[in-house]
């Protein structure tokens, strides 16, 4: 297996400790006035989404972890499961609800995602930055209100909730930010 010096240590590095595989989120040299030199890292596990602190001196080593990152498509929703199929090798793949996280209220059936696999299992899947959504059910907004920030809830086709500008109607297709969970604009046909 592959392993990392500390001089390979960056930002979005994946390794593996104890089994699990890890994110380096945060990489610091440390220099101190005498001694050796350290690396202070911020590592998250990529299955239980936690966050550990550790540090490491100069010299030593990690061991690689076997990430790959593929493009699966979104088949569909059964029960919690979540079924996927790679892109290439036609081969699925399902998910629990806790895999996906917040990741189920912007899927549409045929979404091509970013699925991330640990030993060829599925770990995590990210959908695409901005989503198109049909709003299936909101409140009439009240006339006068469009020129100010008033919000409202809007119901869309993935069975979820967004705030939306008070002028979005019942039929409308809105582009939502998957990172943020924001309201970008409403979208022509």
């Amino acid at each position: 297996m592959a392993s990392y010096s500390t001089s390979d240590f960056r930002k979005g590095l994946k390794v593996q400790m104890d089994g699990d595989p890890y994110l380096m989120i945060e990489c610091n040299f440390v220099k101190p006035g005498k001694g050796q030199a350290l690396y202070k890292c911020k590592l998250r596990n990529l299955i239980r989404n936690t966050v550990i602190d550790r540090t490491y001196k100069s010299g030593d080593s990690i061991e690689a972890a076997d990430i790959q990152e593929i493009n699966a498509q979104y088949l569909y929703r059964q029960g919690d499961q979540f079924v996927f199929m790679d892109n290439e090798s036609y081969e699925q793949y399902e998910l629990a609800r806790e895999q996906v996280d917040d990741g189920w209220r912007y899927l549409k059936e045929g979404m091509v995602c970013s699925m991330l696999l640990f030993n060829g299992s599925p770990i995590g899947v990210t959908p695409p930055n901005h989503v198109v959504l049909k709003v299936e059910y909101c409140e009439p907004g009240a006339k006068g209100n469009t020129a100010t920030n008033v919000t409202k809830p809007c119901k869309v086709e993935t069975d979820t909730e967004f705030d939306c500008p008070s002028f979005v109607e019942i039929g409308d297709l809105i582009r939502i930010d998957t990172r943020t969970g924001q309201y970008i604009e409403r979208v022509k046909e």
